[in-house]
């Protein structure tokens, strides 16, 4: 299950990457917006926890730019969010830093690509190894 919402600014991403979503056979959650003004932290909240509360998987949050739903994401005990508009990051934030929500700008990044670092996000495991102890120090920083 992947949880997915946006802010206005994300609104048109959110319906192409929810298509993406349908023809690749995920199961999903849109947790909005509809097209009206809200606020990215309340989005990033009600997406998040559908992740730390294990109904979903991994989600996608997008917002104008992709920064302040990343950085109100981040907030959430238990969420490890990544701004993403490369292949690189997509792929290594799984790998190394088991992310569990993949971030993006809805005014700053074009369907097609945004579709392919999801694609790549969804489908790569955590390598695990050396990067657990060091996901595991980034997790017991929200205990400060």
């Amino acid at each position: 299950m992947i949880a997915i919402g946006c802010d206005h600014g994300g609104y048109q991403l959110k319906l192409e990457l929810i298509d993406f979503l349908k023809e690749k056979g995920y199961e999903y959650i849109d947790l909005g917006c509809n097209g009206e003004t809200v606020d990215y932290p309340d989005i990033a909240e009600k997406v998040c926890k559908e992740v730390v509360e294990k109904r979903a998987d991994k989600a996608v949050l997008i917002c104008g730019t992709g920064i302040g739903i990343s950085m109100a994401a981040n907030k959430i005990k238990g969420i490890r969010a990544a701004l993403c508009s490369d292949y690189f990051s997509a792929k290594y934030t799984r790998l190394h830093n088991d992310a569990n929500v993949i971030c993006f700008g809805g005014r700053t990044i074009g369907y097609g690509l945004a579709k392919e670092l999801l694609d790549i996000f969804l489908v790569t495991e955590f390598e695990g190894g050396r990067h657990a102890a060091r996901v595991e120090k980034i997790m017991k920083l929200e205990d400060k």
